[in-house]
């Protein structure tokens, strides 16, 4: 767990922490993979007349769903960087309350 609040609380609420994340990041995988199966089969599959999907539909649903694992590892990655840029803003700007602004 990262930051000082979390590292306050009492087990028992780390454990509530804890099992509420985990429950966070389950509904953001479903919610992703929804999202990944609507966008690839709904832009891709054009014809419902075969039970199989023929070749240009499946080299498009891989195309389409490698493009958006991709775009999303990306955001992600963008996102963290961004929050470990704001967490060091903080941290410089609480030292420099601290030290009263002397360097």
């Amino acid at each position: 767990m990262e930051g000082s609040a979390a590292a306050n609380l009492n087990a028992y609420q780390q454990q509530e922490l804890m099992k509420n994340m985990e429950q966070m990041q389950m509904k953001d995988s479903l919610s992703m993979y929804t999202k990944l199966v609507d966008r690839c089969f709904g832009g891709c599959v054009t014809s419902f007349r075969s039970k199989t999907l023929d070749k240009s539909e499946i080299s498009c649903v891989e195309n389409c769903a490698s493009r958006y694992l991709k775009m999303t590892q990306r955001v992600g990655l963008r996102f963290a960087e961004h929050q470990a840029m704001q967490q060091k803003r903080a941290a410089d700007a609480m030292a420099a309350a601290a030290g009263g602004g002397k360097s």
